[in-house]
């Protein structure tokens, strides 16, 4: 090799972020960079001239190797590794932990040797082990978190069943007339003892989902009649805060998908549009098919959503802030839980409108419901 040439592979070594080492066909050193000689602490310690062996300089790189990293000893094993591209992932005496590639030098077929590189990743080790420390940290605690929201949902539900059961005994003409004043009273009761029913009821599903995800039964399901439905369940909550409701719902194939669950998720969207718009507005469910999918919205003329966080409300426990300062009670589980459900039944579930103006939830279902799971491998 001239000088040259030497200087240029010199240069080109110096330039690697990377520890370097260029061996030759006859095992001798070509070259090093002043990384691989500072990572081994090998100034004064070995000649690396050019066209010394290697022999010399492999004890003194090994006494940095961990005594657990296993290397080939016998002349098969290295003779098999030498005309392989490699990598090796090495822990050091000193704390470090370096990653080693060695790759053969090859032109047309004949072997000229090989570039060794060594690279310090004991910060992307460290950063590594700290994930996994904090993963495993956040997971114990998702698993505390659900087994105190459902702890705590089960110890609630046997008192509010002892509240509503005596409102429910209250309003029996049978016990005695009941003055208007008191009729408000138990109707505040009712309502709010409902209202803390349906939280129970999301704080339940959401640890059921966050185990395992909600069970789904898949059946045709009649997309017109579901909404009917739905709507005329909660007519006395839109009528309560007059409210008008329309619904303009074309005809359309039978949807595949839980009618029980989804009708869960469009009660939500119906309760949400109910509480967030002032009386006089106006809730309008639309639904058509579309291709291979039916599309459902939910459109009301209540407070809107802020752009910035139309993704964030289909998180658990998260509400926008307008919501939040207006003093609307909710808890933030009714959209992830809807988010869950649908995307469960291979569907997308998105946010629109104008905030002071209005929002629009958009369901998009697949008509055949969502696509097969695939099976065990081979």
């Amino acid at each position: 090799m001239g000088t040259e040439d030497r200087d240029l592979l010199q240069a080109v070594l110096e330039a690697l972020p990377a520890g370097a080492l260029v061996q030759s066909p006859t095992d001798e050193v070509l070259a090093v960079n002043r990384r691989f000689v500072d990572m081994f602490d090998l100034a004064g310690k070995a000649d690396l001239s050019p066209g010394v062996p290697m022999r010399p300089l492999v004890p003194l790189v090994r006494a940095f190797f961990s005594a657990g990293f296993a290397l080939p000893h016998t002349p098969g094993e290295i003779l098999a590794r030498r005309h392989a591209h490699r990598v090796a992932e090495i822990p050091l005496t000193d704390g470090r932990t370096i990653r080693r590639e060695v790759e053969p030098l090859r032109r047309e077929g004949a072997y000229l040797g090989a570039l060794w590189l060594f690279t310090d990743i004991s910060d992307a080790k460290r950063s590594e082990r700290d994930l996994e420390r904090d993963n495993l940290t956040l997971t114990q605690l998702a698993r505390q978190r659900n087994a105190f929201t459902a702890a705590a949902s089960h110890e609630l539900r046997t008192p509010l069943a002892a509240v509503s059961s005596f409102a429910e005994l209250l309003a029996d003409p049978a016990v005695g007339a009941l003055t208007a004043e008191q009729s408000s009273f138990l109707d505040a009761i009712r309502r709010n003892a409902g209202r803390m029913q349906r939280v129970i009821s999301d704080l339940l599903l959401t640890t059921r989902m966050r185990a395992s995800g909600p069970e789904l039964e898949f059946a045709p399901v009649d997309v017109p009649g579901m909404l009917t439905d739905t709507l005329m369940d909660h007519m006395g909550e839109i009528e309560r805060a007059r409210l008008f409701a329309v619904l303009d719902c074309a005809d359309g194939p039978t949807l595949r998908g839980d009618r029980h669950r989804l009708q869960h998720v469009l009660g939500n969207l119906l309760e949400n549009a109910a509480k967030f718009t002032p009386p006089g507005g106006r809730i309008t469910i639309t639904a058509a098919p579309r291709g291979v999918h039916w599309d459902i919205e939910v459109a009301d003329t209540g407070i809107g959503i802020p752009d910035e966080h139309r993704h964030d409300i289909f998180t658990g426990f998260v509400r926008a802030p307008n919501a939040r300062s207006g003093g609307y009670p909710g808890t933030g589980l009714g959209l992830a839980i809807a988010r869950t459900v649908v995307e469960r039944h291979g569907g997308t579930i998105t946010a629109g409108g104008r905030e002071g103006e209005g929002a629009v939830l958009r369901l998009r279902l697949p008509v055949e419901g969502p696509p097969p799971a695939p099976g065990p491998g081979p």
